[in-house]
C-alpha cells in the first residue's frame, strides 16, 4: 500500500523497527514523499537477515529529481516502490542473491557493482508487480 508522508512533520516517524520516514525522502529536499509499505517490509527483512543497517542511498524521487540523476523515465523510485541500498561488509552479489529469495517471481533487482568512477556498489530493489532483473 502506498503511503504519503511529510518530510517535515513525519521525518522521525518509524515505518518499521529500523526505518524512519526521512530515510526515504527525495534528495532534492522536496515534501511530501511516498513510500510503499511492501518496500519497507522488504528492507526490514534484509536488515533482519544480515544484522547490519541498510543504508538507503536513494528512495522516493520526484519526477524532476529522477530526470536530473538520469533515472529511467518510469522509475519505480517515482512511485515510492524502490530503494537503492548498501550494507557495510555485504558485497553487491550477496545482497542481490538474498533479495532474490524474497522476490522470487516479482519485483525489481538491479546490481550496480563498484567500478572505475563508482567508489562503492549498491543494489536497487523494488516491489513492482512483475519480475525485472538487470546489471548497471
Amino acid at each position: 500500500m502506498l503511503n504519503a508522508y511529510s518530510r517535515r512533520k513525519d521525518g522521525n516517524a518509524l515505518l518499521s523497527r529500523s526505518f524512519r520516514v526521512r530515510e526515504f525522502a527525495c534528495r532534492d529536499g522536496s515534501d511530501p514523499l511516498f513510500v510503499d509499505s511492501a518496500l519497507v517490509q522488504l528492507l526490514q527483512s534484509i536488515r533482519d537477515h544480515f544484522g547490519v543497517p541498510v543504508v538507503i542511498t536513494s528512495g522516493y524521487r520526484t519526477a524532476a529529481h529522477n530526470k536530473a540523476v538520469g533515472g529511467a523515465p518510469y522509475s519505480q523510485h517515482c512511485y515510492g516502490r524502490a530503494a537503492d541500498i548498501r550494507l557495510a561488509g555485504v558485497p553487491v552479489e550477496q545482497l542481490a542473491a538474498y533479495a532474490e529469495t524474497l522476490l522470487p517471481g516479482t519485483g525489481g533487482i538491479g546490481r550496480y557493482p563498484a567500478k572505475a568512477g563508482r567508489a562503492a556498489g549498491w543494489v536497487h530493489v523494488d516491489v513492482r508487480p512483475i519480475k525485472s532483473r538487470w546489471t548497471g
